[in-house]
């Protein structure tokens, strides 16, 4: 796959995604969003991949946030649209079928904010700053950043970012736990693929289908949570991976898992 706005590769199950406009500090325009959906939607069928690292080109910015040349110039009508795109494409990341890890490496604002909390996981290096400054510029956040953070951070710590447009650093994000680990710059990818490496030694249904238990069951009642739960919990047993994961589990053996 070959993109104008990301390098992508892939090795070891692993899909890396590094967005590429160093001139902009890798901000968010049309263009880069359409890459991002067209790769994240041939993502989705790729078996060989199973999970993916999605990090910013450089040392300075993980996204900096949206393109605002562009932004300026749009009519409300546009605007609009422009947020339901973004939308779209931060649902397919959040909603993949298997984990997205975000390396934030640095500037994670507005939209660069927006799109890690989209994804599953998130490890920041110690210079990363994070933050949602829309207001500051007249606007709320487009891409789904309303709706994410209080649910990752709680309504009150989430409106005050919102509200005061502050930036935070990466420590002060692990605490309120907008991120999930933080490291020192030099082993952001390293610490990244770690976690990822965990994830792939796994059953890939059962990763699919846990992530659908979270995620799905969060948008519903307790009880209806469960009963997802359950039925997602029934599809597991009947898969070849559970019972080959139980068998090399009594046998005192590592699973070879399939997939299927």
């Amino acid at each position: 796959m070959a993109y104008s706005t990301l390098h992508y590769e892939k090795r070891n199950a692993i899909g890396y995604i590094a967005i590429h406009r160093p001139e902009k500090l890798n901000a968010l325009n049309h263009q880069v969003m359409e890459d991002l959906f067209n790769c994240f939607q041939s993502l989705r069928t790729d078996q060989e991949v199973r999970v993916v690292i999605v990090t910013g080109h450089g040392e300075k910015a993980f996204v900096a946030g949206a393109d605002i040349s562009e932004l300026a110039a749009q009519t409300p009508i546009e605007g609009k649209e422009t947020s339901k795109f973004g939308q779209q494409v931060f649902d397919l990341i959040e909603n993949l079928g298997k984990p997205v890890i975000a390396a934030i490496n640095g500037f994670a604002l507005g939209g660069g904010c927006e799109l890690a909390m989209a994804c599953t996981l998130r490890v920041a290096a110690e210079t990363a700053r994070l933050g949602q400054p829309e207001v500051k510029l007249g606007l709320i956040p487009g891409y789904g950043g309303s709706q994410r953070l209080p649910r990752l951070v709680g309504k009150c710590r989430a409106l005050e970012l919102i509200l005061t447009g502050e930036t935070i650093t990466a420590a002060e994000a692990h605490r309120i736990g907008l991120v999930n680990q933080v490291v020192p710059a030099a082993e952001l990818i390293a610490a990244a693929e770690k976690l990822a490496q965990k994830i792939v030694a796994n059953a890939p249904l059962a990763i699919r289908f846990a992530l659908e238990a979270v995620n799905h069951g969060m948008e519903m009642s307790a009880a209806e949570g469960q009963c997802l739960e359950a039925a997602l919990f029934g599809l597991c047993c009947t898969t070849e991976d559970m019972k080959e994961g139980t068998r090399a589990f009594l046998e005192k053996r590592p699973a070879k898992f399939i997939g299927k």
